[in-house]
């Protein structure tokens, strides 16, 4: 029976595919975590079973590890792999220089540490998340539990002082309570509207006691690869300046969209 997927999940799934062409055997990977990484995890799964591949996976979420072991790749802790050759991850928003806001799904502290720890960072996106100036996402901050309250006061005062249009912070919550990271952490949203200065605001943020991690990636995105919801791909290299286009073909009874 033919799938009926939504534009954005078609989007999703040819970007997905395209940065799994980027994969060689005996590779040692970092897999993302969001809808779009879900995408991607099945198909390298579904390549890996194909091709054979020998491949060794480190996640940046207890999801990404559940999702990826449940459909037969190996994987390991990021101590144990060591240094990655390729993290393939979504983002939240992106812009011309490959700035990122990523933890939206709130995983971007292993996000970052797996993604710092590769030689190469693809980012997988539809084009809604291209934006000319970061800060309409709101930029995920994760803090310890401890005194969250005066960590959220003295990031606000902070903000004060930051080229953004807006200064609040709010506690991501899970139904009633307080969102818990796999690391036992809590996250501030941060409403910015506009990040004039990403570089020293990240700095600034991770300067306040309290605060673990922010959500911007700076200089750490090699590639994007935008998908569309026709099949067509983007793919910019930020190193090359090359911008490629291609087509994927959907091919609804693959091994991909079982179980969906």
């Amino acid at each position: 029976m033919s799938l009926q997927l939504t534009p954005i999940d078609r989007a999703k799934y040819a970007a997905a595919r395209r940065a799994v062409d980027l994969v060689e055997d005996g590779m040692k990977l970092g897999l993302g975590t969001g809808s779009t990484a879900a995408w991607m995890i099945r198909a390298l799964a579904a390549r890996a079973q194909e091709e054979n591949l020998r491949l060794t996976c480190a996640a940046t979420s207890n999801r990404s590890a559940d999702l990826a072991a449940e459909l037969g790749l190996k994987v390991v802790t990021l101590d144990q792999a060591g240094w990655l050759d390729l993290t393939i991850d979504g983002a939240d928003e992106f812009d011309a220089e490959l700035t990122l806001i990523k933890g939206g799904g709130g995983a971007h502290l292993m996000e970052k540490i797996v993604a710092a720890a590769s030689d190469r960072m693809v980012v997988i996106t539809d084009a809604s998340k291209e934006v000319k100036t970061l800060g309409n996402f709101p930029l995920p901050v994760e803090v310890i539990p401890f005194g969250w309250q005066s960590t959220r006061m003295l990031i606000e005062e902070m903000l004060n002082a930051m080229d953004v249009m807006g200064t609040q912070a709010t506690l991501r919550m899970n139904g009633e309570a307080p969102f818990v990271t796999d690391q036992g952490n809590h996250i501030l949203d941060l409403g910015l509207g506009r990040i004039g200065n990403p570089r020293q605001l990240s700095l600034a943020l991770n300067q306040v006691p309290g605060v673990v991690e922010n959500g911007l990636f700076i200089d750490i995105c090699d590639a994007v690869v935008i998908g569309y919801g026709d099949g067509r791909v983007e793919m910019r290299d930020i190193a090359s300046g090359s911008v490629e286009h291609e087509r994927i073909v959907f091919e609804e009874e693959d091994n991909i969209f079982r179980d969906i």
